[in-house]
């Protein structure tokens, strides 16, 4: 009995794992439209279960668009950071030694 529940116990750890390297490493839109199905899905439960609130929170970090790289709107970075061929130029007083 315990090899089954030892056998049950590493799957859903590998399920857990594979599913979060999905998530993290995957498309950007699939976490909003994962999001939004489990929103969906919470929303749909009855009321005794006191899912609203989660839902309602699932559906507000579904809306949220996710930070990604910087496009290259000049905004995020140190003034004269970038060269006019596009090259970041580093000072070599920051460069530090290991």
């Amino acid at each position: 009995m315990h090899n089954v529940l030892d056998d049950c116990l590493v799957g859903i750890a590998l399920l857990a794992s594979a599913a979060y390297a999905i998530f993290s490493l995957g498309p950007r839109s699939l976490r909003r439209r994962s999001l939004s199905a489990l929103a969906a899905g919470a929303a749909r439960m009855p009321a005794v279960f006191g899912l609203r609130r989660f839902a309602g929170r699932l559906e507000r970090a579904a809306a949220a668009k996710s930070a990604g790289s910087c496009g290259g709107c000049d905004s995020c970075e140190s003034a004269g950071a970038k060269t006019e061929t596009g090259e970041v130029s580093v000072p070599a007083a920051q460069i530090k030694r290991r």
